[in-house]
């Protein structure tokens, strides 16, 4: 029998996938370099992000939990604040992505301005050359030429090729966002 990513994963009676994280103690979700910050500012484990992401990217469209395992359960104050801290995490991680996406756009936009502008004028020059047959001209106009097209080529590629992996990033992040956090005791 053929097995697939998914039953990798335990499913829930609702048939989502559970994506299980199990820790000894809250503190271990979170970096030691903010101790003191409250848990909805602090700034979550690489080590969990990493997994958490790569978990949501691996089972795809499929609905998802995270069900944080514990060798102790903490009251429902400290679960509702790692719910809110997992979340504004991701939120952050999002704008990220999202400034990136629209420095890329700024990108775009330069050098696509740029190669047009390029272009325009070595049309014109390449016009202009032709009354004139000076070799130094010829090279000038087909070197602006060149520029132009790599400009508008580098734009494109910007464009077609690197927007998409980030908007996928965003709604892999949209979708951890809106994933329910449950925690459950881990008998030892």
């Amino acid at each position: 029998m053929k097995q697939t990513i998914i039953d990798r994963y335990e499913i829930t009676d609702d048939n989502k996938i559970v994506i299980d994280v199990s820790i000894k103690s809250i503190q271990h979700l979170y970096h030691n370099f903010d101790k003191t910050a409250p848990y909805y500012r602090k700034e979550l484990d690489e080590a969990f992000v990493d997994y958490l992401t790569e978990c949501v990217r691996e089972i795809g469209k499929y609905p998802f939990i995270v069900r944080i395992s514990l060798g102790k359960m903490p009251n429902e104050t400290l679960m509702d604040r790692v719910r809110r801290s997992v979340n504004s995490y991701y939120i952050y991680l999002k704008e990220i992505e999202i400034r990136s996406m629209k420095r890329m756009l700024r990108r775009f936009v330069f050098l696509f301005v740029t190669g047009l502008i390029l272009l325009i004028l070595a049309i014109l020059a390449t016009r202009r050359l032709a009354l004139h047959e000076s070799v130094v001209a010829e090279v000038f106009a087909q070197g602006l030429t060149i520029a132009a097209w790599v400009s508008l080529w580098e734009a494109l590629v910007n464009i077609f090729l690197e927007w998409r992996p980030h908007r996928e990033t965003i709604r892999l992040y949209d979708r951890i966002i809106a994933a329910r956090v449950i925690f459950r005791h881990l008998v030892q």
